[in-house]
């Protein structure tokens, strides 16, 4: 963060100032108090189970400055009528003051987080670059990432997500994106907007925030996106597996899971082999290719850092390997294309170790009255695909299109352990499920019964 005194932040999101007004402040804030230290200040946020305002002594032991609170605590304070909305302004403030900063927004039903890390990557290689940790592509999530940046950061990455038409309108007005990066439309949160269009609505906001000096960036995964170049004036890259676009994969692959391919531009072509999991990786690979080749990065450069790069966010395609046996632990969100997505590596990896195939699935949230529907389509990908068994806990949605397939229904997560003892030697699980279902759980369990039926037989 550039660094601001107190009374410079007190004034700028018109604060009542209670502490020292020339406290240095050279750290982006923190809202968990455990993350508190030297040089932050503590945001006192109101929750459904807590109340920042409880822990703000708990941050000022650990070295905050300050708290920015909604009322007069006892300690330094500056207080404000809305922390979320005095934070955004502060960010704003900072996104204009880094007049050299390239921000670059990413948003898409699926494949953010993905996305985010390739790049992450790559501009790491090129230039001092700041992205999320995570998913942190909200309201408290992007101004608190903008905010980690200073005069030295060259690249900005942000995650933009939303639930609501005009989210991500509101979150390019702090961001001011240069490139806006527009993955695809699908059926995520389709609970919340009530249409495929207006998610494609909402996703344009993105493309519309830039000025005719920035790029959007655009898939064409989907027959809503491609359509947003028309909101923007500027430059236009679009990336997909087609002959004709601007960015591509050709010669396509999958090896031990792994999408290995020749990225195409219009700086000629180079090899790529990813280290992450899934075909669904290459269409987030070319997103992160368009925004180098944006930047005017050399192919090479864009190359060999999709086939370096590793995940860093938990529980996405994470591979479990044991003894004769693996786990796939996505069970950090869930939707219908990530589902799907999921599931063809699970049938791949099965393939070539010659075990069967197990999907443990929970329920996919958000997704309104298509819910039952588009469920029940991923019980009919399943059995097309050739997995062995799903075993589904609490959404018996799944079994309704899974025709012969073998679907094992129990109530619960611990009810699913049942199944661990029919697991042998070769077989290949998925896990996977929405991040309220806490899925990640059944990958520790799985992990302790295979180690400890191991350690038996030896």
């Amino acid at each position: 963060m550039i660094t601001l005194t107190a009374g410079e932040i007190a004034l700028l999101v018109g604060g009542e100032l209670h502490c020292d007004k020339d406290l240095l402040i050279s750290k982006a804030p923190v809202f968990d108090s455990r993350k508190a230290g030297p040089g932050t200040f503590f945001l006192a946020l109101r929750g459904e189970n807590n109340d920042g305002h409880d822990f703000v002594a708990d941050a000022y032991r650990l070295g905050s400055m300050f708290s920015l609170t909604t009322h007069i605590i006892d300690g330094p304070c500056i207080v404000v009528k809305d922390v979320i909305a005095a934070l955004s302004i502060l960010a704003s403030f900072v996104r204009k003051k880094l007049t050299n900063l390239t921000v670059i927004g990413i948003t898409g039903s699926q494949g953010k987080t993905s996305t985010k890390d390739l790049l992450g990557h790559m501009l790491s290689t090129v230039g001092p670059t700041v992205s999320p940790q995570g998913s942190f592509n909200n309201d408290l999530g992007l101004p608190i990432t903008l905010l980690e940046c200073d005069e030295k950061t060259k690249f900005c990455i942000l995650e933009m997500g939303a639930r609501h038409t005009g989210d991500i309108a509101r979150l390019c007005e702090i961001a001011q994106p240069n490139i806006g990066v527009v993955l695809t439309v699908g059926s995520a949160h389709l609970g919340e907007f009530g249409s495929t269009a207006a998610i494609a609505e909402t996703k344009a906001e993105l493309i519309q925030s830039l000025g005719k000096s920035g790029t959007a960036i655009l898939g064409t995964y989907d027959e809503y996106t491609p359509l947003m170049a028309k909101f923007h004036d500027g430059r236009t890259i679009m990336f997909g597996e087609r002959a004709d676009l601007d960015v591509r994969a050709s010669d396509i692959e999958i090896r031990e899971g792994r999408p290995h391919f020749d990225v195409v531009t219009t700086a000629g072509r180079d090899a790529v082999g990813m280290r992450l999991v899934g075909a669904h990786q290459i269409s987030n690979a070319l997103a992160a290719a368009a925004v180098g080749t944006a930047l005017n990065l050399p192919l090479e450069l864009i190359a060999s850092s999709l086939s370096t790069a590793e995940s860093s966010s938990k529980w996405r395609m994470e591979l479990h390997e044991l003894q004769d046996f693996l786990i796939i632990n996505d069970s950090y969100n869930a939707n219908p294309v990530s589902m799907a997505a999921a599931l063809r590596s699970l049938a791949l990896f099965a393939q070539e170790r010659g075990g069967q195939s197990w999907a443990f699935l929970g329920k996919m949230q958000e997704l309104g009255e298509s819910g039952p529907l588009l469920s029940a389509g991923i019980g009919t990908l399943a059995q097309e695909i050739g997995i062995d068994h799903l075993v589904v806990v609490n959404a018996p949605e799944y079994g309704v299109g899974a025709g012969e397939l073998a679907v094992h229904h129990v109530q619960t997560k611990e009810d699913a352990r049942k199944y661990f003892e029919y697991l042998a030697e070769g077989d290949v699980v998925l896990v996977k499920a929405s991040r309220s279902e806490g899925f990640e759980v059944i990958t520790e369990w799985l992990e302790l019964y295979w180690n400890e039926k191991i350690g038996v037989n030896e």
